[in-house]
């Protein structure tokens, strides 16, 4: 182990449980040992994720949110009573692999719920709620400290939490913590006075309007996670361990709009300075740790660190708050381990959190430890699998049932949170494999397929590996996506798999492999514009082609987004022409990822044209026009078109054949690297 990260790998105490290091595997939603969207049971998946990490060097353990009440049926998690004998018995093994478990329990959502249109009519309708709520009770999962619009449905008022329902979550606590003790569970953390969740909520000014005893003042404001701890205390005794996931500021200028880093902005949530006295008094009413970021759902990068969001983004803050508590205090958000290190040593922090990085590589500790850190796949903050929930006007949250049912999946590690689905199994018949192409999809295949036991050929038509994604990890801000590229030409080389260079197959009856993996991936779609001869694609502007001062991008999608914030951070002067009535309006891209663009060019005054589209092109400018028909002139010095791309197979039928990457469907980096596996499992 390098020296730089000894302090890591050092104990600490949190009330008398001793923790072997300083690196927490922080909760993420999906990754509950109590389930998530289904009735309350013991997660055997969820389960065995964490066992294996245990395995791996990882001190502190804290699955995801545990609802009280299940969102579907609406049972109390205490009343099953199964669920907590089978965890009892899962403690036993867990605890000899020497790692500790918090398990999180949550209030509820609020208005930050991600309803998706589907749930739209049980909110606004009365009748269809209740003939619903024996089933989904939308209207009480969304219920929040007072009426208020929610996150993923502006037109959708959240109805206010009756004192009644506060006092059954506050024994739901409390019960659910006692029966986690009698199963060995070494404490729990409270989800939560953070992110802007229903604890949170209550806490803010600006969502909390109340008049009763729970808002008003700032004692009325925060007695509902003061008395959340002191029932669990009741119930469990002073010595057991209560976590406080907490967000040090709430980052929030407004409804649905956040604080950009290094902004000047005035803060409608928790500042500073109500930070300082709040975490002083968290800590007197019971807590025993703070495991800290920053951000609410309205400014939600902060807690969910997208690409652009600037490495241990919440250090400083977190760093600050330490100084008014003598809890321990963890932080959390795009922590560098060496950067951790040196905090910790320092006293600044306790710990690390780290959550996505464990969906990626479940071995990174260890690897770490034993000097392997070539060998650590990365994340790189996509949240395509893990947190696809897609938010854009006019839409709540557009993610399919499929990925909100099962969540913290991994688009780079499809083995993450699917049970046995993708065991790599000895293949029963070696065969020889031609890949042609060595993007991801190839190289995945590849990689996948030699583990089998086939003998693998890659056959590339450039002089490197990697393929267009060289070019998407051109900005400066995709440094995981390059350390990604590095990693797999890193496997490529161990596992002794032949590459051939410059070789470009046109006919596919020229391989004698017996099984041909396609992997050329997609080409650019043309548009019917005059005078398009004189715009660049967005791949030659990743690429390395020059562009003057004045940039018009076409196309508000995630990469056009992305180029246009690549070109200001250079110093130019983007536009974005979209025919969309929003930018990134696609289903798979986190709202915490298109947020933070939308939130950035409107921060620093980046001209978006939205419903709007080029209809002509020269070599100073563009014309666009807008839903309406009105035309307007925008100079410019350089056009970038980025609109999307189709599928670019090399042509040939053989029944050998099988597509991967955008080959078979353009798409991210998920279905490239899901397709991967699910080609080579079966060959």
């Amino acid at each position: 182990m390098q020296d730089k990260y000894k302090a890591l790998f050092t104990p600490w105490k949190i009330r008398d449980v001793e923790i072997k290091n300083r690196i927490v595997l922080c909760p993420m939603g999906g990754t509950s040992l109590f389930g998530w969207m289904e009735p309350n049971h013991f997660d055997k998946v969820a389960a065995d994720f964490f066992m294996e990490r245990a395995k791996h060097d990882v001190g502190l353990i804290i699955p995801g949110i545990a609802p009280l009440k299940d969102l579907i049926g609406g049972r109390w998690l205490y009343k099953n009573k199964k669920m907590f004998k089978e965890l009892k018995d899962y403690m036993v093994e867990f605890h000899k692999t020497g790692a500790k478990m918090f398990i999180q329990l949550t209030a509820g959502f609020g208005r930050s719920f991600a309803i998706t249109d589907m749930m739209v009519p049980l909110m606004k309708s009365k009748l269809l709620g209740t003939l619903a709520k024996p089933f989904v009770d939308a209207q009480y999962i969304c219920a929040s400290p007072s009426p208020l619009p929610s996150r993923w449905a502006e037109d959708v008022t959240c109805r206010a939490l009756t004192k009644k329902e506060i006092e059954q979550i506050i024994y739901a606590f409390a019960e659910t913590a006692r029966l986690c003790k009698e199963a060995g569970v070494d404490g729990v953390e409270v989800h939560a006075v953070h992110e802007g969740y229903l604890l949170d909520q209550f806490t803010l000014k600006y969502t909390n309007k109340r008049t009763d005893e729970y808002g008003g003042s700032f004692e009325n404001r925060y007695r509902f996670p003061v008395q959340v701890v002191k029932a669990i205390k009741n119930a469990c005794g002073e010595n057991y361990p209560v976590s406080l996931r907490y967000s040090v500021l709430s980052k929030t200028k407004d409804f649905c709009v956040g604080a950009m880093p290094g902004e000047n902005y005035t803060e409608i949530g928790r500042d500073m300075q109500e930070s300082e006295r709040a975490a002083k008094y968290l800590q007197d009413a019971g807590y025993d740790m703070l495991n800290a970021d920053n951000g609410t759902y309205d400014a939600w990068y902060w807690a969910h660190p997208p690409a652009y969001m600037p490495k241990n983004c919440n250090l400083d803050d977190v760093a600050h708050i330490k100084k008014f508590v003598d809890i321990p205090v963890v932080c959390a958000g795009r922590m560098e381990p060496d950067v951790a290190a040196k905090a910790i040593a320092d006293g600044a922090i306790d710990a690390m959190g780290v959550a996505r990085q464990f969906l990626a590589d479940g071995e990174w500790v260890t690897k770490l430890k034993e000097d392997k850190e070539d060998d650590i796949r990365p994340c790189i903050c996509c949240h395509n699998a893990c947190f696809a929930m897609a938010h854009y006007k006019g839409v709540a949250n557009d993610e399919a049932f499929e990925d909100a049912a099962h969540m913290a999946r991994c688009a780079l590690n499809p083995q993450t949170m699917q049970g046995h689905k993708y065991d790599i199994i000895p293949a029963k018949k070696q065969k020889t494999v031609a890949v042609v192409g060595g993007g991801i999809g190839g190289m995945e295949t590849a990689r996948i397929a030699t583990l089998r036991g086939h003998k693998v050929t890659i056959y590339e038509k450039s002089d490197r590996l990697g393929g267009v994604f060289i070019a998407a990890a051109a900005p400066d801000f995709k440094e995981k996506d390059k350390e990604l590229i590095k990693w797999y030409i890193k496997q490529i080389e161990e596992l002794k798999i032949p590459v051939k260079f410059n070789c470009e197959i046109k006919d596919v009856n020229s391989l004698s492999e017996d099984e041909i993996i396609i992997a050329t991936g997609a080409k650019a779609r043309r548009m019917n514009i005059k005078g398009i001869e004189n715009a660049i694609e967005a791949v030659d502007y990743l690429s390395g082609a020059q562009v003057g001062e004045n940039v018009t991008v076409i196309g508000g999608g995630l990469t056009g987004c992305e180029i246009a914030y690549d070109l200001f951070l250079k110093g130019k002067k983007p536009s974005i022409v979209e025919m969309k009535n929003d930018l990134i309006a696609v289903r798979g891209v986190c709202l915490a990822n298109s947020s933070y663009l939308r939130d950035f060019f409107a921060c620093n005054k980046v001209p978006v044209y939205l419903e709007s589209k080029v209809t002509e092109i020269t070599p100073t400018g563009v014309t666009v026009a807008d839903k309406d028909g009105n035309k307007k002139s925008l100079k410019t010095d350089s056009v970038i078109i980025s609109v999307g791309y189709t599928p670019a197979p090399i042509a040939g039928k053989d029944k050998r054949i099988s597509l991967v990457g955008d080959a078979n469907g353009v798409g991210n980096l998920r279905t490239v690297i899901w397709r991967a596996w699910d080609v080579a499992l079966k060959l």
